[in-house]
């Protein structure tokens, strides 16, 4: 980018650049499909934000940058709706959708009319207001009269226009819709939250209902939620029934669920509820049942409402996917962090197109709660869940012979007495060294696709080499050698009866795993940061990490008030970083992958230069900002001259400070007389060059 350009300029360029981003994103978000690869669109959106940093009076609440997050919102306002948010009536019979078309009949008092019949989506309901065409306003349904605003968190979610492109759109409208996690978000989330050792969540529903009342818009982005629209209000339109709002809808590139079907008589409305009773389960998101109303707007407004519900809608709820059996035992799964997840071993039974043999118990707190017995007969339920889980116990059916259930003492592997710490619910093997599913999970973490990517190796040859004792960690894999590997005898589960049988590993897998381990050392820092497994850092938090202090060995030396001034992280990361860098055995595993060839250094990129104000000026970044990242000021102040230093000395120029500043920072430049200075008088600092020319 030029350092000459002006700011008629980079308004043109900055508008180009939204347009393609805009457009690029409806393919690949709405249409699954894409012209470009992630690399150009991603060159695309750095552009963009790179102009947006020089120029950031420029910066439309539209832009598509808005969607990366990065703004805290430390308390949610609270906003009156324009037009009441009411819950729908709920209904499992189909007796019940009789008497409700009854009811229309007669208020319709002999009038023709249709339904429209939509999915029920199992998420939370968000009202949208927009203004000229631009997304103003988010409200969750809150008491249904009042709910919080969510803006900034909203525009996170990238189906959501923040700009209607469509010349043809009101003045002013309001849009209601469902946000979600959808399946596979929710499947990514729960995997990332067990690699680093943190409880999984328990459905897809609540943790998008908590996700949208995150505090750092920046960690709602990362987790992907996504919105069905349903719903268009707009004072005295035109449009007359509710199948053409939702054409308008998809006019306006809204996300509308292609499930929707009109409805002239209840044998279609039926006949549309049994074919999504099977169908749904191959939709991409959770559905809990059927919303069907009455097609026209001036019918709606004739039947009128209750105190609670629309008298034009009712919603059939399909029954939970659930099934009883009996609780046989309970057994223990140790993880790689060393987390004890018990598990019920059950009598097997079909639910939703499966046979249930385990379902998940998540902790002893939760086997209290249900109050479980071995020899129980259970209730189990499939409802957005990972795997299967119990809900409940048949009480009635309890017989004398039930069992007691106390949970374990001791670790079922490797016998070490458990601990659990203070405040958490789940108990731990303390034997990092000496217990072998700790062992075997921390290789499998290691070597998968987000950190060290070694694609060729399985769990069945990790654990032929650990049994066989060529390797005793990660770092073992980079003395490997084509002999090691060729003819290891592998034991593996075969077959539905679950029986273990043995193979050999033939030479084309041996050779595949020894490229694979010598290709994965030119994976950058902040893979290897993440693969060495240090507990509550994710690769989001690695990447943090790692453009924060840029090598291992300023990570290791790091303090737990420097390490908290890190972008992201909190006390207890910074703890458990402190932690792990204390044994003798992780210093000596690190010195054996960097002496393996890993790389432990950010390599990084060479900043664009904008302009020379800075040069000569030397700057330390601290607290969280309005109009940038940690990394995107950092980057700024780079683009302009000056240099980023990471701690307060005499020789520092500024202290850039935003919302909460690391207090020994702001203490210590106090003391030694540097300057301090706030994000506005840094851009006041850039202003010059930003100047039209």
């Amino acid at each position: 980018m030029s350092s000459a350009i002006t700011k008629k300029e980079a308004r043109k360029e900055i508008e180009r650049l939204s347009d393609l981003i805009d457009y690029y994103s409806h393919l690949y978000y709405q249409k699954n499909t894409t012209e470009m690869s992630d690399y150009e669109f991603d060159q695309l959106l750095d552009k963009l934000i790179r102009l947006e940093d020089s120029f950031p009076e420029l910066k439309s609440p539209s832009s598509p940058t808005q969607r990366v997050g990065g703004v805290v919102t430390k308390e949610f306002e609270t906003v009156v709706h324009k037009y009441r948010m009411l819950s729908l009536g709920n209904t499992y019979s189909r007796e019940d959708l009789i008497e409700f078309d009854k009811r229309v009949a007669k208020g319709l008092e002999g009038q023709g009319y249709e339904y429209f019949c939509e999915l029920k989506f199992d998420g939370v309901a968000i009202s949208l207001t927009y203004e000229k065409g631009l997304l103003v306003r988010a409200v969750t349904r809150g008491d249904g009269i009042r709910g919080d605003d969510i803006t900034t968190n909203a525009k996170t979610i990238r189906t959501l226009p923040l700009k209607i492109n469509n010349k043809d759109f009101p003045e002013e409208f309001e849009v209601r819709g469902e946000v979600f996690l959808s399946k596979e978000a929710f499947r990514k989330l729960n995997e990332e939250r067990a690699d680093i050792g943190e409880e999984t969540y328990v459905n897809a529903r609540n943790t998008s209902s908590g996700t949208l009342k995150l505090q750092d818009s920046s960690e709602v982005s990362r987790r992907h939620l996504d919105c069905y629209l349903y719903s268009l209000l707009v004072p005295d339109s035109d449009v007359k029934t509710h199948e053409k709002s939702i054409e308008k809808l998809i006019d306006m590139c809204f996300n509308v669920s292609p499930t929707f079907r009109k409805c002239h008589t209840l044998a279609e409305i039926f006949d549309y509820i049994d074919e999504w009773e099977t169908r749904r389960f191959e939709l991409p998101v959770e559905t809990d049942g059927v919303v069907i109303k009455v097609n026209s707007i001036s019918q709606q407004e004739q039947l009128g409402y209750t105190a609670k519900n629309p008298r034009w809608a009712i919603s059939y709820k399909y029954k939970a996917e659930s099934a009883i059996t009996k609780l046989k035992d309970i057994t223990y799964q140790v993880g790689r962090t060393g987390a004890i997840t018990p598990v019920a071993e059950l009598v097997p039974v079909f639910l939703a197109g499966t046979t249930v043999k385990r379902a998940s118990l998540h902790n002893a707190n939760e086997i209290a709660r249900l109050d479980l017995r071995i020899g129980d007969i259970v209730f189990i339920e499939k409802g957005g869940e990972i795997i299967p889980k119990v809900t409940g116990v048949d009480l009635s059916k309890r017989g004398n012979g039930v069992k007691q259930v106390t949970f374990i003492t001791n670790c079922p592997e490797c016998h070490t007495p458990l601990v659990r710490k203070e405040g958490e619910v789940v108990h731990y093997c303390p034997n990092v060294k000496g217990c072998s599913p700790q062992i075997q999970g921390r290789i499998e973490h290691f070597i998968q696709r987000k950190a060290m990517n070694i694609e060729s190796l399985g769990p069945e040859t990790i654990r032929g080499l650990l049994d066989k004792g060529i390797i005793r960690d990660a770092a073992d894999l980079y003395a490997l050698n084509f002999d090691d590997l060729n003819g290891l005898e592998l034991t593996i589960q075969a077959g539905k009866d679950g029986m273990l049988k043995s193979r050999s590993l033939r030479e084309k897998s041996a050779q595949n795993i020894i490229e694979a381990i010598e290709q994965s050392k030119s994976r950058p820092f902040e893979n290897v940061l993440f693969a060495v497994g240090i507990r509550y850092v994710g690769a989001t938090v690695s990447e943090k990490l790692v453009n924060y202090f840029k090598t291992i060995e300023r990570i290791q030396d790091a303090g737990f008030d420097e390490l908290i001034e890190a972008e992201d992280i909190g006390e207890r990361i910074a703890h458990s970083i402190e932690s792990f860098f204390k044994y003798p055995e992780t210093l000596n595993f690190i010195n054996k992958l960097k002496f393996a060839g890993l790389i432990f250094k950010k390599q990084d990129k060479i900043s664009e230069i904008q302009s020379g104000v800075l040069n000569g000026k030397t700057f330390v970044v601290s607290g969280v900002f309005e109009n940038f990242s940690r990394d995107e000021i950092q980057e700024s102040v780079k683009s302009h001259g000056g240099k980023i230093i990471s701690s307060v000395s005499a020789k520092l120029d500024y202290l850039l400070t935003g919302e909460k500043p690391g207090p020994s920072k702001l203490s210590k430049a106090g003391k030694l007389g540097i300057r301090m200075i706030t994000e506005n008088e840094f851009l006041e600092m850039i202003a010059t060059h930003n100047q039209d020319v």
